[in-house]
């Protein structure tokens, strides 16, 4: 018999989340090669509560970003879990923006998310400071603490049974005997477990383990992208100017510099969009990035002046996308079909990672308790 019926790689806010929806039915055990859950991908970014209008219907995206919306409220309220539905406005800048902010709301109806056009004085009323030709106005945008949300389900993870494994790196997979077995690396020592079943959730690194387990992750389109952004907090003077999320309209790469409000009432734009072919992280915020920083974020607030924004957290996304490359949706893939049966990856888990990981969760547990 395996040690485990379900070894989950990774302890970020998702395999969290998958591991306090299975403990209750299944022995679980998550292994963390960092001391402590949560501390690349799911840590540093903008904690947004994301609504789900910007990504193509049907697209997983879409689905698990619209329910996990829900489901994380839910969660949040019947848990103290630290949050706000702070609300948020997508705003064009001139006229010419206005047809793809309508694209925004056509998209965002299809996906099931409750939107509304505003006015240029409907905006005016809203958030004085930021000019507009019109928004985009999304009630149910909000953040939440990630920490707090991580707490939680490690927590119930753990209440159910589960073990969560920190400074444990995995180092090999392979399958021997209807198990998989996972040696993983602590210390100077390696240790092994085995499982009947695998689900990696290792966030930056998922193409790296989908490759231990002997997947092609280039035959399967499974290489990921570090694609960093950085973030400028904007002094405790200025941080009153607006009073929700204001977003501009999206461009190719990312959702644009936006601003973001913390749940302390702190204020800060980003994150700006910068791929790191080396793949290292790298977590630095680059000061020489004030002017660039300082001209997106008078695009939405004029007021705002360079000498007003420092230098603050940066995170790394994993893509699958390219540099100049469309959308990609993400990977969460049964990978029986190509060989490798009760293993599953979830690969290019990017924004809205955070947003969906309870409907991730329930995804994944559907496709594990459906084999």
């Amino acid at each position: 018999m395996a040690d485990t019926e379900v070894a989950i790689v990774g302890a970020g806010v998702v395999g969290l989340a998958i591991a306090a929806r299975l403990a209750p039915h299944h022995s679980v055990v998550v292994v963390e090669r960092n001391p402590r859950p949560g501390m690349e991908t799911s840590s540093r970014n903008s904690e947004v509560i994301h609504a789900g209008m910007y990504y193509p219907t049907a697209s997983l995206k879409a689905r698990l970003c619209v329910a996990g919306n829900r489901q994380l409220y839910e969660i949040c309220a019947r848990k103290g879990v630290p949050h706000a539905r702070v609300t948020k406005i997508i705003t064009a800048r001139t006229p010419e923006e206005l047809p793809p902010l309508e694209q925004i709301h056509a998209r965002g109806a299809a996906n099931g998310v409750e939107l509304r056009m505003l006015t240029a004085a409907e905006v005016r009323a809203l958030e004085p400071n930021v000019p507009s030709a019109g928004a985009l106005f999304s009630p149910n945008t909000g953040i939440v603490s990630a920490h707090g949300l991580m707490d939680h389900f490690a927590h119930a993870a753990r209440e159910a049974g589960a073990v969560i494994q920190p400074r444990a790196e995995l180092v090999e997979l392979a399958r021997n005997d209807g198990e998989w077995q996972l040696t993983l690396r602590s210390g100077g020592e390696a240790d092994s477990v085995t499982a009947e079943r695998v689900v990696n959730a290792a966030g930056l690194d998922a193409d790296t383990v989908a490759a231990l387990a002997g997947v092609d992750v280039d035959e399967a389109g499974y290489r990921q992208h570090y694609c960093k952004g950085s973030y400028f907090a904007v002094s405790a003077a200025r941080s009153r100017l607006v009073s929700r999320l204001v977003y501009p309209v999206p461009g190719h790469v990312s959702l644009g510099v936006h601003a973001v409000i913390g749940l302390e009432g702190r204020l800060r734009f980003g994150p700006d969009a910068e791929y790191l072919p080396d793949r290292r992280q790298d977590y630095a915020v680059d000061e020489a990035k004030r002017p660039t920083f300082g001209a997106a974020v008078r695009q939405l607030v004029p007021a705002i002046q360079d000498d007003d924004l420092s230098p603050d957290i940066s995170g790394i996304r994993a893509k699958l996308q390219g540099p100049g490359e469309g959308f990609r949706d993400f990977v969460i893939a049964d990978e029986s079909a190509r060989g490798h049966p009760g293993l599953v990856n979830l690969i290019g888990i990017d924004s809205p990672g955070l947003t969906s990981s309870p409907a991730i969760a329930e995804h994944v547990a559907r496709m594990i308790e459906g084999s």
